[in-house]
């Protein structure tokens, strides 16, 4: 089993049903300009611990765990009509 991460969840102010998932709270001023336009102000939802089993309303842990590696970050969109949830 792969060790636990710390995950600090975001909802956007200016896309509903948008939200940014950092693995430390001082990641959010790092993020690209160009996010911080497109997402508004962000106001913080909730912490979790994540791992690759960990199962979430749209996705999953590992894909998170997986994003945040590659880019610092994880932006979850609003569902597509009759899209299915993870």
């Amino acid at each position: 089993m792969t060790q636990a991460i710390p995950c600090f969840i975001y909802k956007s102010s200016k896309k509903a049903d948008t939200y940014l998932f950092v693995p430390d709270k001082d990641k959010v001023a790092q993020l690209p300009e160009d996010l911080h336009r497109r997402l508004g102000p962000l106001e913080f939802v909730m912490e979790l611990s994540l791992t690759p089993e960990r199962k979430l309303a749209r996705t999953t842990g590992e894909r998170v765990m997986q994003e945040i590696s590659t880019q610092g970050f994880y932006l979850q969109l609003p569902p597509k009509d009759g899209q299915i949830f993870a």
